[in-house]
C-alpha cells in the first residue's frame, strides 16, 4: 500500500511538471489590425530658405500601431523621391509616436530631388515632390508589420530676387494655471505678438497658482513646438519637435501677473499685476465697415469664465477695410491702432486695417491687446 501511494505523488507530480511545461510552451503571435496613418496636418507648400535651415519643418505624428498583443513596437520613417519607394531611404526609426525634420533636412531632400532655386537652371525646377511614411513593425525588422499610406510634400526653394514673408508665430496658453489645462486644443488663449517686434509676446491676466504652471504651444492640437523656462529663472526654452519638452513657467499664488517673451534674446518675466482698478465690461465688441454691422452695429464677443478680461471670437468673416474693439455697444469706450493682426488698442486709438478672411480673434481689456489669427 506504501509503495501504491508512492507511485502516485510520483505520478502526479510528473504530470503537473509536464502540465507547467506545456504552460510556458504557449505563446501568443502578434499580428497587424486595420490600418495607421499620419494624424498631423500638412502645409500646402513647403517654403525653403538656407536662412531658416534650423527651423522646424515638419514634425510626423501617428497613432500606435495595432499588432493586437502587448508588445514593443518600432517605427521607420521612410523617404522617396520617386514615389514608389523602390528608392526608400530610412530618415529615422523611433519607438514614439512621432519623428521631426528640419527645413535644413528638406533642403537635402530636395536637393536629392534634383530642385535648384537658381532661376538660370531650367532643367532643375525650383518646386517638386518628396513622398514620405512610416512603417511599424514588431521586434527586430521582423516580417509582422503595418505601413501608412505615403505624404507627398510639395517642397519650394525660393532664389534669385525672390522674398519670403516672414512667418509670424502665435503662440497660445497651455498648463493648470491656464483655462484650458492640460489641454492642446481647447481654445487655448493666445497672447498679444507687438506689432513692432515679432519676436516680443505680451500677456497680461489671470493665474490659477500651486500647480505646474503653464507653457506657450505654436501650434493648437500639438504639443511641439512647445516654449517654457530654460536653465534658469528668466530664461526661455523650446523644443521645437526635436529635443525634450521645457519645465513650465511657475504660477505660485493665483492672481493676475504680466508675462513677457522675446523668442530671439530666449529670456522671459513673470511679474505680479495690480488688475484691482480694472473696469468689468458686461460687452465688448468689433466694429467697422470690415465687419458684418459695418460701423453701425458691433458683432459681440464671447467673455472668458476664467478670465473676465479676456474676449474671443472664432471663425469670424472679415472683410477689406478697418475695425475697433468696442465695450457696452457704445463709443466712450473703443481701442485701436494702426497695426494689422496684432497690437495694443489704446483708447479712442486709430482704426486696425484689416484684410479679408476668415480670423480666430482674441482681446484683452486690460491693456488693449488684440490678435487676429488666420484660420486656414
Amino acid at each position: 500500500m506504501k509503495k501504491i501511494k508512492i507511485l502516485t505523488l510520483l505520478f502526479l507530480s510528473l504530470l503537473g511538471f509536464y502540465s507547467c511545461q506545456d504552460d510556458d510552451n504557449l505563446s501568443y503571435i502578434a499580428q497587424p489590425v486595420g490600418d495607421f496613418s499620419f494624424t498631423n496636418s500638412f502645409s500646402s507648400e513647403y517654403v525653403l530658405t538656407t536662412a531658416t535651415s534650423s527651423n522646424l519643418g515638419e514634425r510626423f505624428t501617428w497613432d500606435n500601431a495595432n499588432f493586437d498583443v502587448q508588445t514593443n513596437v518600432s517605427y521607420d520613417i521612410q523617404k522617396s523621391i520617386t514615389g514608389d519607394f523602390s528608392d526608400m531611404e530610412i530618415i529615422g526609426t523611433t519607438s514614439a509616436n512621432e519623428y521631426a525634420v528640419t527645413i535644413g533636412d528638406l533642403l537635402n531632400y530636395a536637393e536629392e530631388a534634383g530642385l535648384d532655386n537658381d532661376p538660370d537652371t531650367e532643367d532643375m525646377p525650383d518646386t517638386g515632390e518628396v513622398y514620405f511614411r512610416v512603417r511599424a513593425y514588431v521586434g527586430s525588422d521582423s516580417d509582422i508589420e503595418l505601413t501608412s499610406e505615403s505624404q507627398a510634400l510639395t517642397l519650394v526653394l525660393i532664389g534669385g530676387d525672390e522674398t519670403v514673408e516672414p512667418v509670424l508665430k502665435d503662440l497660445y496658453l497651455v498648463g493648470d494655471a491656464t483655462a484650458p489645462g492640460w489641454s492642446e486644443n481647447n481654445n487655448n488663449p493666445a497672447i498679444i505678438r507687438h506689432a513692432d517686434n515679432e519676436n516680443m509676446y505680451t500677456f497680461r491676466g489671470y493665474f490659477v497658482g500651486g500647480g505646474e504652471g503653464f507653457k506657450l504651444l505654436e501650434v493648437l492640437g500639438q504639443w511641439q513646438p512647445q516654449w517654457g523656462v530654460g536653465a534658469s529663472t528668466g530664461e526661455a526654452a523650446v523644443n521645437d519637435g526635436t529635443g525634450s519638452d521645457p519645465t513650465a513657467f511657475p504660477i505660485t499664488d493665483s492672481g493676475y501677473y504680466e508675462f513677457t517673451l522675446d523668442t530671439d534674446a530666449m529670456t522671459y518675466t513673470l511679474d505680479t499685476y495690480d488688475a484691482s482698478a480694472a473696469t468689468d465690461y458686461t460687452t465688448i465688441g468689433i466694429i467697422g465697415d470690415a465687419t458684418v454691422g459695418g460701423w453701425d452695429a458691433d458683432t459681440d464677443m464671447t467673455q472668458s469664465t476664467f478670465d473676465p478680461h479676456i474676449w474671443y471670437m472664432n471663425d469670424v468673416e472679415i472683410g477689406d477695410g478697418e475695425m475697433k474693439f468696442r465695450a457696452e455697444n457704445d463709443w466712450a469706450t473703443n481701442w485701436g491702432n494702426n497695426t494689422p493682426l496684432s497690437g495694443f488698442g489704446t483708447l479712442d486709438g486709430a482704426n486696425i486695417p484689416v484684410t479679408a478672411g476668415i480670423y480666430n480673434i482674441w482681446f484683452n481689456d486690460l491693456d488693449g491687446g488684440y490678435i487676429l489669427i488666420p484660420v486656414e
